[in-house]
């Protein structure tokens, strides 16, 4: 930790909430539950390896439970046992292999701005704690709970929740604020339900700027912008380009496949929404398919061919592995349960071998190319210090026909010895803080002389220079440099928010993807949505109102969204027949 790190870590302390939360003897009170702590150490079973030991929680009473990780027939276990409701066990990473490979690349956060003091073991205090290791990387503000859909694994909507909750602007401007305490880069997520219900959508994303948030992104399946597309399209483009105009950078766009079966929710709007995009400029989408075993895991190399074809606005997809909310029997569990490295052999067969396995890199790599810039600036750098098995991500190499049309991938590891490279960007960060100020630019100098060493093709299929995009990004240090580098390759990246099957309190500790609440709390994704009794459900319902009072207001959209969205026979039959709908998705017809 740095001298600053250490004084805004002391002011914070100082200026933490009151607490949320109590210990009464061997209990945790919180939100009016009682929850209890500690059990057995689960016992090592014939054939398995301990890999380490941790704290969970028991689906059932969310008892804080030790838990072990273990190694059977080349994959990792959790398994805990609470003293009422017995023992639980669930797959927590499928490949022993690629977690040891990760391993190495793990680092340690740094800390961040206290919001509540310590008063209950994690996870039971958040808002943030002096126990919690690091800063908000993406901090997702919600601005409803109301929805168009109504998707059976969603983490909520406003009519399975029994309340309405949209804060006010000044509301959800009280929320950046408190995010300001960090005194980090401002990266905002607004979410719902679905944000485009809102017809002050537009003025939300202005106040975000005004606030000076570096990147906003807008998490939505699009689908009001589908539907105002089919009335009037001029609209539609209108709206969308209000949003971009307004400091929407990217668009965080569910899309589960590229067939009505992997992907009901949104696959007969995508060709209007696409349109919509392409017209107004709005040429940053990320695709996230929430990838779900037996109902879309068949589909993944065809959704990241479909990213491929529309480069021109698509930027990457973030792959999902679905989080099981709600009780469920063993059975049930293991019917859907992927998790990422599932997801990596899936696309390595899928697309034919193209898109290896070993070329994926966990989160905390990003941290090291970080503390690399630090050494160089002397300025603390935005860090991405992730627990190795929240997620990983890669970069492909997209090959054409000349006609342009979509040929093959390539892995970035075809171009380009990662493994190599981030231990030379080690290696030559300790020497550069342990060096001079001159001499830091002679070790800089040096760096980019031999960086070629690590380059194995250069010139990309789309006539790029590999060793010029890299060197861009080492002596600019720009989000310029970052963005031209993204724009040419497709990016590719996963991230498995947990549940209360397979929690792991270590990587809620290390998370940074946060939300916001009203009462300045900052609370981690997996302490929000997974302990919804006690986080997400009381913070909203005691910030919202009934449906009754809702409903009172005879709510209707400028634009004439519907509340709930369903498509009758005759509709899908005339986007079936739509030159838009087809050429979409003509690769995927045959």
């Amino acid at each position: 930790m740095t001298e600053s790190s250490k004084v805004n870590k002391e002011k914070s302390l100082n200026s933490a909430m009151t607490p949320i939360s109590k210990m009464e003897g061997k209990t945790i009170v919180i939100e009016g539950k009682t929850i209890g702590i500690g059990g057995k150490i689960p016992e090592l079973k014939e054939g398995e390896k301990i890999v380490r030991v941790t704290q969970s929680v028991c689906p059932y009473c969310e008892r804080l439970i030790p838990a072990i990780i273990v190694e059977r027939n080349d994959k990792l276990y959790i398994r805990k046992v609470c003293p009422e409701h017995g023992e639980f066990e669930d797959l927590y990473y499928g490949s022993a292999k690629i977690y040891y490979r990760f391993l190495k690349y793990q680092e340690e956060g740094r800390g961040t701005n206290i919001y509540v003091p310590l008063s209950a073991p994690c996870p039971f205090n958040c808002g943030l704690c002096p126990m919690h290791k690091n800063h908000t990387a993406l901090a997702n503000i919600v601005v409803t709970n109301r929805c168009d859909l109504s998707c059976w694994y969603c983490f909520f909507f406003a009519e399975k929740a029994g309340y309405v909750y949209e804060p006010t602007i000044e509301q959800l401007r009280e929320q950046v604020r408190a995010l300001k305490k960090q005194k980090v880069t401002l990266a905002i997520q607004i979410t719902g339900g679905e944000p485009l219900m809102r017809d002050d959508i537009v003025d939300i994303v202005k106040m975000f700027k005004e606030e000076g948030v570096r990147h906003i992104q807008l998490n939505t399946e699009a689908i009001p912008l589908a539907e105002l597309y089919r009335k009037n399209p001029e609209e539609a483009i209108k709206w969308a380009k209000e949003l971009r105009e307004a400091g929407v950078n990217t668009i965080y766009m569910s899309f589960d496949g590229v067939s009505p079966k992997t992907n009901p929710k949104n696959h007969w709007d995508i060709p209007f929404i696409f349109d919509a995009f392409r017209k107004s400029g709005m040429t940053s989408v990320v695709l996230v398919p929430t990838v779900i075993k037996s109902v879309n895991d068949e589909d993944l190399g065809n959704i990241v061919k479909f990213a491929a074809e529309n480069m021109d606005i698509v930027r990457g997809v973030n792959f999902q592995p679905v989080s099981l909310t709600g009780r469920m029997k063993q059975h049930e569990v293991e019917k859907f349960r992927i998790t990422i490295p599932d997801l990596f052999r899936l696309l390595e067969e899928q697309t034919d071998g193209q898109i290896k396995s070993e070329s994926w890199y966990p989160i905390p790599v990003a941290a090291k190319f970080a503390r690399f810039i630090e050494a160089i600036t002397g300025k603390e750098q935005f860090l991405m210090a992730n627990h190795i098995a929240c997620g990983a991500a890669t970069y492909v190499i997209v090959e054409r026909n000349n006609d342009g049309s979509f040929k093959r991938f390539h892995s970035i590891t075809d171009f380009l010895d990662v493994d190599g490279f981030i231990e030379y960007l080690d290696e030559k960060r300790e020497r550069i803080e342990n060096s001079g100020k001159f001499m830091k630019y002679v070790q800089l100098a040096g760096m980019l002389i031999e960086i070629g060493k690590f380059i194995k093709q250069d010139k990309l299929p789309n006539g790029q220079s590999l060793k010029k995009l890299l060197y861009k990004i080492i002596t600019e240090r720009s989000y310029s440099a970052l963005g031209e580098f993204h724009y040419s390759l497709l990016f590719l990246g996963t991230m498995h928010f947990m549940d209360q099957y397979n929690y792991d309190v270590q990587r809620v500790m290390r998370c940074n993807i946060h939300y916001t609440s009203p009462d300045g709390r900052v609370i981690p994704f997996c302490a929000y949505n997974v302990l919804n009794d006690i986080y997400r459900d009381p913070i909203l319902r005691k910030n919202g109102m009934s449906l009754e009072e809702w409903n009172a207001k005879k709510w209707k959209h400028k634009y004439g969204i519907s509340e709930k969205y369903v498509l009758s026979a005759k509709e899908i039959q005339e986007i079936k027949e739509h030159p838009l709908y087809k050429k979409t998705y003509s690769s995927f017809l045959k």
